[in-house]
């Protein structure tokens, strides 16, 4: 049994949540320094997916107008280079 929770974990318990405390301490003291809460970083998420969703439907209208701009460079580029292999 504690071999597969050494497996787990990746090292010994007691090791690893030493590590994980150095490794907090080190992420919160930056994170203080740049001024961000956890609460911005979900409410960041969260705004993000809502922005994704309100506006997803509007950008994948969008993916055709890409698609045909791209289309008119990549296929007369295609057709050049795949005439061109066939001479040589």
């Amino acid at each position: 049994m504690s071999d597969r929770v050494n497996r787990f974990l990746g090292d010994t318990p007691g090791r690893t949540v030493v590590k994980l405390l150095v490794v907090s301490l080190v992420v919160g003291f930056i994170m203080t320094v740049f001024g961000i809460d956890p609460l911005d970083i979900i409410e960041g998420i969260r705004n993000f997916f809502l922005e994704l969703w309100y506006r997803g439907f509007d950008a994948l209208g969008r993916v055709g107008d890409y698609l045909l701009i791209g289309a008119t460079v990549v296929i007369p580029v295609f057709i050049i280079l795949r005439l061109m292999n066939m001479r040589g």
